[in-house]
């Protein structure tokens, strides 16, 4: 697995085999919610066999990044730049090749936000299980305090109701997660009141939204409503723009067991953009 590195924005590079020079493209990945960028070693791994070179971020208050408390962020524009700065890092490094925009539930929110906003940047974006819509059961008392203790302590700290074995069918999988302390299981208030915004501009986005995309949506969810997704599909203006389910994954497809199967949808994608 690449190590975390960076100075201001934090990520993990895994280099393209044979030769790292030259990669057929770069992935630039996203996690969502309570995740970090180590858990992307299993797709940017398969990626690099087939000469693709990857940088996963670290969003701030997620994983390793020094932002305390863990968990919150002020804005969700703080998300944006930093993707952005990390393709221009990934421009130095390869200048020229094409970059494919990959963010799961939070990060495919994120993702779609930042490729419609510059459109320019990316050659493709792909969303896995993008979070236009929440699917967790949150308790009543979680609304309450996000609607009164939201503007006078941003930083309070919600309980997130799932689990590792919510997100995926790999036992072994799971039992990493549940022993790895980059997982985190809580979010600020403040974060949870971020989504709002950007899920409510992203039907106006789709108007508008001209970047190539793949949308992969697993058919058991109960962390995203999935039906988010395919509404916000149907809108996209883009033309070139696919959709693939799952019906018997779980949220993460890209941890998932038969994660292979969804990788090779990837692949099969971006080769014929890349």
């Amino acid at each position: 697995m690449a190590e975390l590195q960076g100075t201001d924005v934090f990520f993990r590079r895994w280099d393209a085999g044979p030769d790292p020079a030259t990669p057929k493209a770069v992935l630039l990945l996203v996690h969502g919610l309570g995740a970090h960028s180590a858990r992307w070693d299993f797709l940017a791994g398969y990626f690099a066999g087939r000469g693709y070179a990857s940088y996963a971020i670290e969003l701030r208050g997620f994983g390793r990044t020094p932002e305390r408390p863990r968990g919150h962020i002020g804005s969700f524009k703080v998300w944006g730049r930093d993707i952005l700065a990390l393709r221009e890092t990934i421009g130095r490094d390869f200048p020229g090749r094409k970059v494919f925009l990959v963010g799961e539930s939070m990060g495919g929110l994120i993702a779609y936000d930042t490729a419609g906003r510059d459109p320019g940047a990316f050659a493709g974006a792909i969303l896995i299980a993008p979070a236009f819509k929440n699917g967790m059961k949150f308790p009543l008392s979680a609304y309450v305090k996000l609607v009164l203790i939201t503007p006078f302590n941003p930083r309070l700290m919600i309980d997130l109701p799932f689990t590792s074995k919510m997100t995926t069918r790999d036992p072994d999988y799971a039992a990493v997660m549940d022993a790895n302390p980059d997982e985190l299981r809580v979010a600020s208030i403040g974060l949870l009141g971020g989504f709002l915004p950007v899920q409510a501009r992203a039907g106006r986005l789709a108007k508008r939204f001209a970047v190539p995309s793949l949308f992969l949506i697993p058919g058991v969810d109960r962390l995203v409503d999935e039906n988010g997704a395919r509404k916000i599909f149907k809108r996209i203006a883009a033309a070139d723009k696919t959709l693939i389910e799952y019906p018997e994954m779980f949220h993460a497809l890209y941890i998932d067991l038969d994660r292979e199967k969804v990788f090779r949808d990837i692949l099969d994608w971006t080769g014929k953009r890349a």
